[in-house]
């Protein structure tokens, strides 16, 4: 939800910064946007909105990925992921110690990666 607490096009900014790749996001994270819209409030409600806008764009490609029993998201995107972008310290935490290379907001202005991007 970084673009609309810092008001950064963040697509845009992935695309100049990585022109080769393509972004993507799993099904899996799409439903669970749709939940956060749904049950959170304000401003957060807002941003999770936004976000869905944003994930269900035709700048995003959307993949079947799938939750396996008791799978966290998180889990899950750790699993399928090569390259994450988030600003989550936990989750960035967990890609780190999962060789996922994390891609994730620096000083609320400058794209920073962490790990190894060909």
């Amino acid at each position: 939800m970084i673009p609309f607490q810092f008001k950064i096009d963040i697509i845009d900014e992935l695309e100049k910064a990585f022109p080769r790749y393509n972004l993507s996001t799993p099904n899996f994270v799409i439903d669970e946007l749709v939940g956060l819209k749904n049950n959170l409030k304000g401003k957060n409600r807002v941003n999770a909105s936004l976000a869905l806008k944003i994930a269900k764009s035709n700048k995003v490609n959307k993949i079947n990925g799938y939750l396996e029993e008791n799978e966290a998201v998180d889990d899950a995107l750790i699993r399928i992921s090569k390259i994450l972008a988030t600003n989550d310290k936990n989750l960035r935490n967990k890609a780190r110690n999962n060789n996922v290379s994390v891609i994730y907001l620096r000083q609320k202005k400058y794209l920073d990666v962490d790990g190894f991007i060909k």
